[in-house]
């Protein structure tokens, strides 16, 4: 269970919507003074529910507009393999998201492109990574939503003060 009271999750909720703000302006937002706020933002931090800040890159600008779901399905289940397997995907930087999966996919990757010939090209060297039964690919035709903010409000019902 986790130990965040309604003023960590209203720091946690405008840090995601934005992580530039000083301290002054998140005590400000959260109606806190600037000592306090800053003191639950270090130690929300040291605690891990700060990962990281990241600036979030428009790919489409930066010439990577296609994205493909990776359904990735294998006859190979053992811990050595799966380590293996594991190694080589995550250093694929195409892949974004990497999931183990339950049901007929074992595993389920997000990645981002240039084109359909950049797509071969890392489904040429995916298919390198281990021995796999199948491989499906799901081009992602529009994106309707996307973010990366947690919905907190689903947590912070009764949380106290």
């Amino acid at each position: 269970m986790n130990s965040l009271d309604k003023y960590d999750c209203a720091i946690l909720a405008a840090l995601q919507a934005d992580a530039t703000l000083s301290i002054s302006g998140l005590s400000e937002k959260v109606g806190l003074s600037s000592t306090p706020c800053w003191k639950r933002v270090k130690r929300l931090e040291e605690e891990g529910y700060i990962e990281s800040r990241v600036s979030i890159v428009n790919r489409h600008k930066v010439g990577l507009p296609v994205t493909v779901f990776v359904s990735v399905r294998t006859n190979e289940h053992d811990e050595k393999w799966l380590e293996r397997f594991a190694s080589a995907v995550i250093a694929l930087p195409e892949v974004l998201e990497f999931h183990r999966m339950s049901g007929d996919v074992d595993y389920l990757l997000k990645v981002v492109t240039t084109d359909i010939d950049g797509y071969d090209r890392f489904y040429k060297k995916l298919i390198r990574t281990a021995q796999l039964s199948g491989v499906s690919s799901a081009f992602s035709m529009e994106q309707i939503k996307c973010t990366t903010a947690l919905p907190l409000e689903l947590i912070t019902h009764g949380l106290p003060a």
